[in-house]
């Protein structure tokens, strides 16, 4: 009585007190004291008890196995076993539990065959319990083989198969043996599996009418059913859905709970509805931190950055998601300046980042062509043991790739290639070699991917392949790829695919294959794919294929000056002068303005300036043709980027977009760089 009412005190002072004391006696207070947690006294007395039967181990095996001390429980069990003590069903299914923790399939086969062994495999707690443990293996047909098996089947067993089809997103086999549960043993848990296994899969229209079919049955639903079917609403903008289960929120009293009133925000700012997300945050509790992220969010998703700012400048308190949402919005909006001046601003104000934050924070780097910074953000990533996940790990290749530093993120890259569970780290390093590196490094990387079975891949794997292909003028296997996306792998090419194809063949000059692909794409061709076939047109001298892109590229942009520069340069590479002038005469009566270069002046503090002299003793230049051909040494580069962190600590730097460096210069106490994609920066 003294343990299971939790007085151990008392208890220890009877047990002490008794000049007898039977097994009996020391089962109840090691229970007592492992139902306590008290895991250290409970092995003490049951060390020093005299005679151990199957109560005591089994009381010993059940306690540590339901507290997660799994190996000391299967060391308990061995100890059992050594000692020649039989176990019984509890503690068999005790044993059972905790491997489940860790075991591989062989340890699991390994139990069922002591289970058949001592004679315990018919208890419905034993089979239940190895259930679990072969679909926690994902051994789902050993798992079923056992289940048909079984004489003896409760509400747990049908649901424990039922999971472990839906966890592996084999929806209709789940479908097929819902179907077989007897009516009167379906319960919350049955019911809500099915509509998990739909919402997993995103077929919300199945799962909102197993919902509706569970309610007709009198099964009512719990809040944690409806925030994913409601989250599942947000991920597929499924507007009057959602509406519908708000309404079902409402009734049942849910709304009252802050991480349902999160979920609405989320969805309805998700499906464009920011007025209705806003007015549910000023409905809700104000002061609930993650519906006030759930906003910020929504302003983000909808662009609208500044009022994202405005309430996040209002937070008295902020946790990371707050300084994350906002440093990603300034990075998708292309103000990466702003975002990374934000991460600095989050150091400082002592909250440390996760994965997310720095995700976008290398994203910001990669924009702006920062190495140095680059570098300073991998080191903080080091020091602060903050673990690589795929999409970390994507971004901080991807940066180093459009830094121009092409062997660091190969470095990244072989460092946790083989821990890579999905694709995206693949992914930035095919494409940033095909874009910025060796094409042919990228397609041997992606040949070596092909034999990864286990990582899956998706559409930007073939952009990149695709890329590489077009860089390394490699026609015949670029059409190879393109076949093996939809035959192979099942992934419908998008336009960016066909944009891929369009300059592959027009670079190899197949100009009439190119056209043919433009006419046959399931879609419509966009500016791009018009402008590289016009461009690939040019560059071979076809003009009738050319006057077609040219018109074509019109319709969809009739000022598109680039366009009729380029027509009006393959008329006149074919000495069509007549059609020269005009083209330029329909570009004056159209006030056609091609872009022109602009240039940047910034104002430096003298000591500033002397630091940047001492850092330039060791410039080097190569200087080309004079014309456009103008190029920068790598040390040059470094110096560069070493400058603009250093302005840009001191509150001095202001840009735009930075492009390629093609000239570095130093004259007196003025630096002039000449950039690449018309902005030119001086600073004096």
């Amino acid at each position: 009585m003294y343990a299971k009412c939790g007085f151990l005190q008392d208890a220890e002072r009877l047990f002490s007190s008794s000049p007898n004391l039977d097994p009996v006696s020391y089962n109840i207070m090691i229970s007592g004291y492992v139902k306590s947690g008290r895991f250290h006294e409970a092995r003490s007395l049951f060390d020093q008890m005299p005679k151990k039967g199957c109560v005591s181990y089994t009381t010993m095996v059940m306690g540590f196995a339901s507290k997660g001390y799994w190996r000391e429980a299967i060391g308990i069990f061995k100890e059992m076993r050594y000692g020649g003590i039989l176990p019984n069903e509890v503690t068999l299914a005790s044993l059972i539990s905790a491997c489940s923790g860790f075991g591989g399939i062989s340890i699991c086969r390994m139990l069922h065959g002591l289970a058949v062994k001592v004679i315990l495999d018919e208890f419905v707690i034993v089979s239940t319990n190895l259930l679990h443990m072969y679909c926690v293996c994902g051994s789902l047909k050993d798992g079923r083989d056992l289940f048909n098996q079984m004489l003896e089947k409760n509400v747990v067993s049908w649901n424990v198969m039922l999971n472990g089809y839906a966890k592996a997103g084999d929806v209709e086999l789940a479908r097929e043996l819902f179907e077989k549960i007897p009516v009167k043993e379906k319960d919350i848990v049955s019911w809500g599996t099915m509509v998990d296994a739909y919402v997993q899969v995103d077929w919300l229209s199945e799962a909102l009418t197993m919902f509706c079919a569970m309610l007709r049955e009198g099964v009512e639903a719990s809040d944690v059913m409806i925030v994913d079917l409601v989250s599942a609403c947000a991920r597929l903008s499924a507007t009057l859905e959602g509406f519908q289960l708000h309404g079902r929120i409402v009734k049942a009293g849910f709304e009252c709970f802050d991480f349902v009133q999160a979920t609405i925000i989320h969805f309805y700012a998700a499906c464009g509805r920011v007025d209705l997300a806003y007015l549910q945050f000023e409905v809700s509790v104000k002061d609930h931190l993650p519906s006030r992220n759930a906003v910020i969010a929504g302003y983000i998703r909808n662009g609208m950055i500044e009022q994202a700012r405005r309430l996040f400048d209002e937070m008295a308190e902020r946790d990371v998601s707050s300084w994350s949402s906002m440093i990603a919005g300034y990075a998708q909006s292309e103000q990466p300046n702003i975002a990374l001046e934000l991460f600095h601003e989050m150091i400082a104000c002592g909250m440390q980042p996760n994965q997310i934050t720095l995700a976008s924070v290398f994203s910001a780097i990669a924009s702006l062509g920062m190495l140095n910074e680059g570098r300073w953000a991998h080191e903080y990533v080091q020091n602060n043991c903050i673990p690589l996940n795929d999409n970390l790990s994507a971004a901080i290749i991807d940066m180093y790739a459009k830094c121009g530093s092409i062997n660091a993120a190969l470095e990244v890259f072989c460092q946790i290639r083989e821990k890579a569970s999905t694709v995206s780290p693949w992914n930035a390093m095919i494409c940033g070699l095909a874009m910025h590196g060796d094409a042919n490094l990228s397609l041997e990387i992606y040949s070596y991917l092909e034999r990864r079975h286990h990582i899956k891949q998706n559409s930007i794997t073939f952009i990149g392949v695709l890329t590489a292909c077009c860089h390394a003028g490699l026609v015949e296997l670029g059409e190879k790829y393109f076949k093996r996306m939809k035959n192979v792998y099942n992934i419908d090419p998008g336009i960016k695919h066909y944009g891929c194809m369009v300059d592959l063949l027009g670079r190899a000059g197949r100009l009439e294959e190119a056209e043919k692909m433009i006419m046959s794409m399931p879609m419509k061709a966009d500016v791009v794919i018009w402008g590289t076939l016009l461009a690939a047109c040019r560059t071979h001298g076809n003009v009738d294929i050319g006057e077609r892109a040219a018109e074509n590229l019109a319709k969809l942009e009739p000022c598109h000056g680039g366009g009729k520069v380029l027509l009006s340069n393959l008329y006149a590479d074919a000495g069509r002068w007549e059609d020269v002038f005009s083209v330029r005469r329909a570009m004056q009566n159209q006030r056609v303005k091609k872009s022109p270069g602009y240039s940047g002046v910034l104002l430096v503090k003298a000591g500033i300036v002397d630091l940047i002299k001492r850092r330039t003793d060791d410039m080097t230049l190569a200087i080309g043709d004079g014309r456009r051909a103008v190029m920068a040494s790598d040390f040059a580069m470094g110096q560069f980027r070493f400058l603009k962190r250093l302005l840009l600590v001191h509150g001095h730097w202001n840009y735009q977009h930075l492009g390629y460096i093609v000239l570095y210069n130093f004259y007196r106490n003025a630096v002039f760089v000449l950039m690449l994609f018309w902005y030119v920066p001086f600073f004096v």
